[in-house]
């Protein structure tokens, strides 16, 4: 085998894989950004006689990969460490089967050759939420909103503006929308109102201007409160939070926030944190207080990103599908070895599995979740042998005990298209990161590959990627 891809002795099956929050400490800025980053060490290969099972959380965010489009826009590379895989693979929507009656989540699988080693394969896992039906149920939308000083500039509080207005415009008549500003001081600019009144809303909207300085008072506190006063039942309830970074919201401590964000999610409020610009902006705390809230994180750098969260997939903020964990048994004889790409900071204890109390993440109403796993195959690998057991725990409402479902994956001697684009789309990723997994990967190679998926792509964000492998090429 390559060198490069030399087996690593190890296994999470008993580690203790819980995260530090300690931001101010943990926490990165790359040189010359002052944006602050999280950076984890890429998953290593696991030798199967050493662990053969492999749990970890979902995560569905794809703040990563605009930020990366953001930094190519300013004609940067991203640093390795805003370089997170996983949420390149899930910015996109996958062409995925729908789920059966009994489920709100649908699984496939395949494995086929690795692009960038020849001597390895790599296995696909999909993940389908359910997709909205004609009627979806209603929303009770709290914008929490940071119109302090740094915020004032188009590509902040002004691309928020006209987002925020065109949300209103693909609401119910009864959905209901909140907001509440902070800087020098906390404001509820517009109490509870219902979407059908959409003229008092926008008025309320025009009036958000950036000035100030940033202590927040209670922000968080009154946005939740808001959320759970005008909460409905079996609705999407969500604190929306858009900010550039500054996290100065009337919470003494991180510790304290990440506890008030998970009280709330225990009581069905999601929290959704839009970032904005840069020079300030905070992804560590962003992406830790999504997790912990039981919510998503994007990062807004242009009109089209607002379309594409706000309107183009908005089901995806209700959840039909939530703590969901992945567990993968990879079968000895056909395994010698195996390495998750990505996902480093959604690593779980495999007995966290069953444990029905431990936090993960959520999918989406029509949302699509993908993991990529390589493989050194083992000496008794052979088409039509079983790969690996792919399981999958969930909770259809929050307070649920688990759904499980479960399929084997198996090498047909054939992939589909989706493969060949998930794969692109991890090579690009590796490209970036300069991982010392990338192996053969070329810009090249990422461009071919990504073209294969190109027939699925209802708004052009696939091959707007293919534009983007290309500019981050040009500047190696």
């Amino acid at each position: 085998m390559a060198a490069c891809f030399a087996a690593v002795s190890c296994s999470v099956a008993d580690m203790d894989v819980s995260m530090s929050f300690d931001r101010e400490d943990s926490a990165y800025a790359p040189e010359g950004t002052g944006d602050k980053f999280d950076e984890y060490e890429e998953n290593s290969f696991i030798k199967t006689e050493d662990s053969n099972v492999s749990t970890f959380s979902i995560d569905a965010d794809g703040a990563s990969y605009a930020y990366m489009r953001k930094m190519l826009s300013l004609g940067r590379r991203p640093a390795a460490g805003a370089v997170r895989i996983e949420e390149y693979l899930n910015y996109f929507t996958f062409n995925y089967p729908e789920p059966g009656k009994d489920h709100t989540v649908a699984l496939n699988g395949e494995v086929g050759e690795c692009p960038w080693n020849r001597e390895h394969m790599l296995m696909r896992l999909g993940l389908k939420g359910k997709s909205p039906g004609a009627e979806r149920p209603l929303s009770n939308y709290v914008f929490l909103i940071d119109v302090s000083g740094s915020m004032n500039s188009d590509d902040k509080i002004g691309l928020l503006k006209r987002g925020l207005a065109e949300l209103v415009d693909q609401l119910e008549p009864e959905d209901r929308i909140s907001i509440i500003t902070y800087s020098g001081s906390v404001k509820r600019l517009l109490e509870s109102t219902r979407a059908a009144e959409s003229d008092i809303i926008k008025s309320a909207i025009s009036k958000l201007v950036a000035s100030g300085s940033t202590a927040g008072g209670e922000a968080m506190e009154m946005a939740y409160k808001e959320a759970l006063d005008n909460y409905i039942e079996g609705g999407n309830n969500r604190v929306i939070m858009g900010t550039d970074g500054d996290f100065n919201v009337g919470v003494t401590s991180t510790d304290a926030l990440l506890e008030m964000v998970e009280g709330y999610a225990a009581k069905g409020i999601y929290l959704t944190v839009c970032g904005f610009g840069t020079g300030n902006l905070n992804d560590s705390m962003m992406e830790t207080i999504s997790n912990k809230g039981n919510g998503t994180y994007v990062y807004i750098d242009s009109e089209d990103e607002m379309t594409k969260v706000f309107v183009n997939e908005v089901s995806s903020f209700y959840s039909v599908a939530n703590d969901v964990k992945v567990q993968v048994t990879f079968d000895k004889d056909a395994v010698e070895s195996y390495r998750l790409i990505g996902y480093e900071n959604r690593l779980m204890a495999d007995s966290d599995f069953e444990d029905d109390g431990k936090d993960a993440g959520e999918i989406g109403a029509g949302q699509t979740v993908t993991a990529l796993y390589e493989i050194i195959p083992g000496k008794k690998y052979s088409e039509a042998s079983k790969v690996a057991g792919f399981e999958v725990r969930y909770k259809k409402a929050l307070g649920e005990e688990s759904s499980e479902l479960g399929m084997d994956v198996v090498d047909s001697g054939k992939v589909s298209d989706e493969f060949s684009f998930a794969a692109g789309v991890a090579a690009y990723g590796m490209l970036l990161k300069d991982s010392k997994y990338k192996g053969a990967s070329t810009y090249d190679m990422a461009w071919s590959l990504v073209g294969a998926g190109l027939h699925y792509d209802k708004w052009g964000y696939r091959a707007q990627l293919r534009d983007l492998i290309q500019k981050a090429g040009k500047m190696d």
